[in-house]
């Protein structure tokens, strides 16, 4: 099935294993861990967890009992922040074609694009960590 709105798996991995983080702030979660919960490749999570560290959104401890706990509080963290470190910048009314064959004068799809991701960016300034952790949290109390 197709969708209209894609976000990378990169940026889709950011943004459930900050708000994993988010919904256990206990103590530090091992790579290993998060891959289990989200089921997703290890190695792949440990790439943008890396970079999510580096950005200074997650600190990492090294070692056993180690792993990785969020760098600020929930509230202070947006998914755009989240997103934008790993995709870069979102766009406002980029062409879906790269280059604009109607060379941006009369697009085919009017205004929609520039309006979906002026949603789409509102949305993920507007949310934060905080507001997302509730399926992480209703996930780990039916394990306790």
């Amino acid at each position: 099935m197709s969708q209209a709105l894609r976000i990378s798996e990169a940026a889709t991995l950011a943004l459930h294993s900050m708000a994993l983080l988010a919904a256990r702030p206990d103590g530090p979660l091992a790579t290993r861990e998060m891959a289990t919960e989200l089921h997703v490749s290890e190695a792949h999570l440990s790439k943008v967890l890396q970079r999510l560290a580096k950005a200074g959104l997650v600190g990492a401890t090294r070692g056993p009992g180690g792993g990785f706990t969020l760098a600020k509080r929930p509230d202070d963290i947006s998914l755009l922040d989240v997103y934008e470190t790993i995709d870069g910048p979102l766009g406002c009314d980029e062409c879906l074609l790269g280059e604009p064959t109607c060379r941006g004068e009369a697009c085919l799809l009017g205004d929609l694009i520039k309006s979906v991701n002026n949603q789409m960016r509102t949305y993920l300034s507007m949310t934060h960590l905080a507001d997302v952790t509730q399926a992480y949290r209703a996930q780990a109390a039916a394990r306790a």
